[in-house]
């Protein structure tokens, strides 16, 4: 009897080293998100710009813009980030990028709404010195992306202040990624005389780029945001060269997977009936590259988050993104721009 338990004990001890042993060599599979929204003029309720810029944007002002106004916007905001989940990435994103901010002080606000304060989301943020008075910044979880460094940098080549652009370096799993973070300026004026405009935005983001391969050329770089411009447009397809298909990016080159998705008649805001895919991620080639590497992360899939309750439901807007105003009428939605979203991956064997 002695025998016997002493028999059993040993299988016992030895049994977690026998299933590691088992595991060993064998691959899993990680995921990472990496995620852009559009905010849609994100105020407080606080006449503080100095300028008068945000005048809109007060009790007093011609939205009459008051707390109720705002926290409803805040907790509309913090419901569709929640849903930023996908089977491989339940707890969210590792980074959120964000346009059409006042101030540091609404992102803090968003993020310690209750639907998304366990992701425990990091804020990046700087005062850009746009004419409209808003910013682009990032959210981060900091359990999935660690921080090494922030720039910002201005786009000197327009003639009128604009949003600067944000470049945000950390890495997901020890592997480096630097995101630049973009509100490019807009269509006002049309599309064809404003063109140039976002074609200088595009090359700052080239000029960054360049900058960031020159220190370390296995960086991985994401241009996202709020382009004001689809992939096929100049600023995107050959100021960027933004590919539509992998297999023609090279590694200091670009790929574009909301191309396709636009081709596909699937996009992120509605003008006059018709689509349009203004907010983009796009992947460096190192980035995006579909080898199967262990341990490095490459593109899986991209998202647009359309869904079905950040639809408009009313007559002419039906389907369209539900926007906080529409005709100067509270419509108490979230953004005129839905979300977008790619998803990396990683194989990892374990030891």
């Amino acid at each position: 009897m002695k025998k016997i338990l002493t028999f059993v004990m040993v299988v016992v001890l030895a049994l977690p080293a026998m299933i590691h042993a088992q595991n060993a060599g064998k691959r899993g599979v990680q995921y990472a998100g990496i995620s852009f929204y559009n905010l849609e003029n994100l105020f407080d309720t606080i006449p503080n710009n100095a300028l008068g810029r945000d005048q809109e944007f007060t009790p007093g002002g011609s939205r009459q813009w008051n707390g109720q106004k705002y926290w409803s916007k805040i907790h509309n905001l913090a419901q569709a980030i929640s849903h930023f989940t996908t089977k491989g990435t339940p707890n969210g994103p590792a980074v959120i990028g964000v346009s059409e901010i006042e101030n540091r002080s609404v992102l803090e606000d968003l993020v310690k709404d209750p639907q998304i304060a366990k992701w425990n989301l990091q804020i990046c943020h700087h005062d850009s010195p746009d004419k409209r008075g808003v910013d682009v910044g990032l959210l981060y979880n900091p359990k999935m992306f660690k921080l090494e460094n922030v720039t910002n940098h201005r786009l000197a080549e327009v003639p009128f202040a604009t949003r600067d652009q944000m470049c945000v370096v950390g890495t997901i799993g020890g592997q480096r990624m630097a995101i630049i973070v973009n509100h490019w300026p807009s269509r006002l004026g049309g599309q064809e005389k404003s063109s140039p405009n976002r074609e200088a935005a595009a090359r700052l983001c080239m000029a960054i780029s360049d900058s960031l391969w020159k220190v370390d050329p296995n960086i991985g770089v994401i241009i996202m945001g709020d382009l004001n411009d689809d992939p096929m447009d100049p600023s995107c397809a050959k100021v960027i060269g933004a590919k539509p298909k992998l297999k023609d990016v090279q590694a200091h080159g670009f790929y574009n997977p909301f191309w396709k998705m636009l081709d596909d008649g699937i996009g992120t805001l509605a003008y006059k009936s018709s689509w349009n895919l203004f907010d983009q991620i796009i992947l460096s080639g190192n980035l995006a590259e579909s080898k199967d590497q262990d341990g490095k992360w490459m593109f899986d899939r991209s998202i647009v988050h359309n869904y079905d309750f950040l639809r408009d439901t009313e007559g002419s807007r039906q389907g369209y993104p539900k926007r906080t105003y529409s005709a100067g009428v509270f419509l108490n939605g979230y953004s005129d721009h839905f979300p977008t979203e790619v998803i990396l991956k990683r194989y990892v064997t374990r030891k």
